[in-house]
């Protein structure tokens, strides 16, 4: 079910890398390399099959950005919140010492 505007503004300190953008949700993520950040993509991919939930990426060489929305809901759900806060765990878990 679609978020309120309340609702999402409530949620978004939960997830303080994640800025809104009109109907999603947007965080850049930063590597050392350019491989790094395409394993990295890699490991969102599968995240993103996993949940059925796919996020618009894009790659500027050790940028990734990744942006959530519920396009059948028409705005945001629950699950990007969920997908977000899972996202920004992987790239604990992955990101370089110095990125």
């Amino acid at each position: 079910m679609k978020l309120t505007e309340e609702q999402i503004q409530e949620r978004l300190p939960e997830i303080p890398e994640w800025s809104l953008d009109g109907k999603r949700i947007s965080r850049r993520f930063r590597f050392s390399s350019f491989p790094e950040a395409v394993r990295f993509v890699g490991a969102v991919a599968e995240v993103a099959e996993r949940r059925n939930h796919h996020p618009f990426i894009s790659i500027d060489y050790k940028v990734v950005t990744l942006q959530l929305t519920t396009w059948h809901a028409g705005g945001l759900t629950e699950l990007d919140f969920e997908e977000a806060k899972e996202l920004d765990e992987l790239y604990d878990r992955m990101k370089p010492e110095s990125g």
